[in-house]
């Protein structure tokens, strides 16, 4: 018998915990208080049937796990055959899965496997057509934190299936100094120097800046280990790089498209955060056909 975690991407992780949560929120969401009535009303307890979840449109799929989730929830006499895994590149067309059993229980699970199938296949494409345009460089795709409430763990999963790296998980991963903590703390140094002295020896320190003088002054500092370049053009960013010389790790974020991902990738800095490639990730086109 399938399992959902034997169809996760080979290098990347998604907790079995957050698989079984995030469907157990979806089908509780779904299913409401008395259930799929339709199925119920419509189909005998006894009708067995066989579907098949079909790719119509190219991609990168990803959250197979999470559909074998579901209808396993739904009722562990549903045969699953995998055809792919996570990360696979599929034409339209491809069959994914195959499904045999009880046809109320495919019914019931059938728009909650193929919600989380579509959203994250639609990520994973998205981040793999960025990654295919940096080809031939060291440039790395990261995700942000501009997620779906309570879906983060799936998305940045989602992410690493399309070939990208994930940023931080949330505030409590690394300490990330933005605009706002500058201002209020009163100057890049002073809120530096707070971070450093506040924080162990492992957590990583993250400044943003906004112009290229705001990057001397964290390298004047020397305090700071990452260094968030914040809406600058390619001409500035080659800049800093230059400027940098290798001291921080330099990351490029604000205004990243598929029209300039290409060219970021040839100013030397060695990280591109986009939070398009969750939040505005379009949706895979998947479907469960059910075969008579």
């Amino acid at each position: 018998m399938i399992t959902p975690t034997a169809l996760l991407h080979p290098d990347a992780f998604l907790s079995p915990l957050a698989i079984d949560q995030a469907v157990a929120r979806a089908l509780d969401e779904d299913l409401g208080r008395a259930g799929d009535i339709t199925s119920t009303a419509t189909i005998p307890e006894t009708t067995q049937a066989r579907a098949v979840m079909v790719a119509r449109q190219t991609g990168i799929i990803a959250g197979l796990p999470l559909a074998v989730a579901t209808f396993r929830k739904l009722s562990g006499d549903i045969g699953i055959e995998a055809h792919v895994r996570d990360g696979a590149r599929v034409a339209a067309g491809t069959r994914v899965l195959t499904l045999a059993g009880p046809a109320r229980s495919m019914l019931s699970g059938e728009r909650t496997a193929l919600n989380f199938v579509g959203r994250l296949s639609g990520i994973a494409t998205l981040t793999a057509d960025h990654v295919q345009r940096t080809e031939g460089s060291s440039l790395r795709i990261c995700d942000t934190r501009k997620t779906t409430p309570g879906l983060r763990a799936l998305e940045k999963y989602a992410v690493r299936c399309g070939g990208g790296f994930n940023h931080r998980f949330g505030l409590d991963d690394a300490v990330l100094i933005k605009d706002n903590h500058i201002a209020v703390a009163g100057g890049v140094r002073t809120v530096l120097e707070r971070a450093r002295a506040h924080v162990g020896h492992l957590v990583k320190i993250e400044i943003e800046v906004d112009t290229l003088d705001q990057l001397r002054d964290v390298l004047d500092a020397g305090l700071a280990d990452v260094v968030l370049l914040d809406n600058m053009n390619v001409a500035t960013l080659a800049e800093a790089a230059r400027l940098a010389k290798g001291r921080v790790v330099l990351e490029a974020s604000g205004g990243i498209t598929l029209g300039t991902i290409a060219e970021i990738a040839t100013t030397g800095v060695d990280y591109v955060s986009a939070g398009a490639l969750t939040h505005s990730a379009g949706n895979f086109d998947i479907a469960l056909d059910i075969e008579v």
